[in-house]
């Protein structure tokens, strides 16, 4: 693949003296983007109550959704076109600016302001971040910082809500969204000697907005809807999802690969298996705390702990996917992957059955995060190993774009069927929002096996 960079010597690694600023920054650049997710997370109900915003509060979340689906596209096109350094520089901005709008927000809506920048910023620079790895990066190394990668987004589930919760406890909200640009930009300036590297990158014309951009917007309203109308209720809730829902169904297909719902073999395999395993577990894990607390009893600080669990063995997984001289195929990892997916998902349903100790139920579900770290290193693998060089920023913002669009459908829809059940059996509305990511899942050992 002409993707593909110089090889390296033998004894280069990621954080040899060619590559060790470059990989520090990128990888504290996604940690901190992840942690600002979480971090928000845990703010958002006091900071509604602070600036009497409870009207907005889906919208904080759905907006920065919506306007990442957009950016994911712009940044893919930018990287093709003129490089990705333009896109990453221009990314973290947007996503500081953002930050430091929503910090200083006087109101709820300059504070949904806020956050819909901070979500276009960060996924102009996400995307940016996987493409310049395809740059810069030897083959042999990808699994290895992309295995970085997926730790700095885990990593700060461990302690991200705990120090979010203790800021706005003993101090004030606004610290979560004005202390991370203080720790961004440092590690935004650390990337330069390194990106230098890859300044000669061959310029292309075209259109950043083209007619890609415009469906994404158009499914961006369609992903805004969803988050929306999800946290509604009566007839507003059934019009809202309907809308959201079909005008993901109408644009979002045409962001990805054509054969990516039938799982054509490679590049789209690949796409879909993102966004299948994406939407599987996050689709089941949003549901886990709350099943634990209110069925099982479990304080909250307990329920989390099978959060932490899986995180831990997402991470071990990570690392491990990471390690040179592996002894599969990646399509052999990817099947084993979604399999421990659906045994998570699979055993931490026992435990609605208040027979099963809950002790089962928290083991399980850290087969779900062993299968997690094994699927999406390799995928983004993947991913810059089917690609050209000038198609690394379009395949990379399809894969991230099918991640966002199926998470963003099945919570939607997972949510209103719980929602809709729970009333007249919990036991039944749990069954079935574990049940339907499990069959995503199981779909996903299909998909895995195309890609090769």
């Amino acid at each position: 693949m002409t993707g593909l960079a110089e090889p390296a010597t033998g004894t280069d690694g990621v954080l040899s003296p060619q590559y060790r600023a470059l990989t520090i920054g990128m990888v504290a650049l996604i940690t901190l983007v992840a942690f600002e997710s979480l971090a928000v997370a845990t703010a958002m109900p006091t900071v509604a109550q602070a600036l009497d915003g409870l009207s907005l509060y889906a919208l904080a979340f759905g907006g920065p959704l919506a306007s990442g689906v957009v950016a994911m596209v712009v940044s893919g096109t930018w990287s093709d076109l003129k490089g990705p350094t333009r896109p990453l520089w221009h990314g973290t901005a947007w996503f500081l600016a953002g930050l430091v709008i929503a910090g200083f927000a006087p109101s709820m809506e300059v504070l949904v302001v806020g956050r819909i920048i901070q979500g276009y910023g960060s996924g102009l620079l996400t995307v940016a971040l996987y493409v310049i790895v395809g740059h810069l990066y030897p083959a042999r190394l990808r699994p290895r910082i992309f295995a970085a990668f997926a730790t700095g987004w885990v990593v700060p589930s461990l302690v991200g809500p705990a120090i979010a919760g203790l800021i706005v406890e003993h101090a004030s909200w606004r610290l979560v969204f004005l202390a991370v640009p203080v720790l961004a930009i440092p590690a935004a300036l650390v990337m330069r000697p390194g990106l230098a590297q890859g300044s000669g990158y061959d310029v292309r014309p075209g259109r950043l907005w083209d007619k890609r951009a415009m469906w994404a917007v158009a499914a961006a309203v369609g992903v805004g809807l969803l988050h929306y109308g999800g946290q509604q209720r009566g007839v507003v809730q059934l019009v809202l999802l309907a809308v959201g829902l079909a005008g993901v169904i109408a644009f979002g297909p045409r962001l990805l690969p054509k054969t990516t719902f039938t799982f054509g073999r490679g590049l789209p395999s690949v796409v879909a298996l993102r966004g299948l395993v994406a939407a599987s577990g996050f689709g089941a894990e949003v549901f886990l705390p709350l099943m634990l607390t209110r069925e099982r009893g479990l304080s909250p600080a307990l329920a989390g702990l099978v959060l932490t669990v899986s995180a831990l063995s997402w991470t071990a997984a990570s690392w491990y996917r990471g390690r040179p001289n592996q002894p599969f195929a990646h399509s052999v990892f990817l099947q084993g992957g979604m399999i421990l997916i659906v045994l998570g998902i699979a055993t931490a349903t026992l435990t609605l059955n208040q027979h099963v100790p809950v002790l089962v139920g928290i083991l399980g579900w850290s087969l779900t995060g062993l299968g997690m770290g094994t699927v999406f290193p390799t995928l983004s693998v993947l991913v810059l190993e089917y690609s050209e060089r000038d198609e690394q920023g379009a395949n990379s913002s399809a894969a991230q774009l099918s991640d966002s669009l199926s998470t963003a459908t099945v919570l939607a829809i997972g949510g209103s069927l719980f929602a809709a059940m729970e009333p007249h059996s919990a036991v039944t509305a749990y069954v079935v929002a574990f049940g339907f990511p499990a069959l995503l899942a199981l779909l996903g050992v299909l998909a895995a096996r195309r890609t090769a």
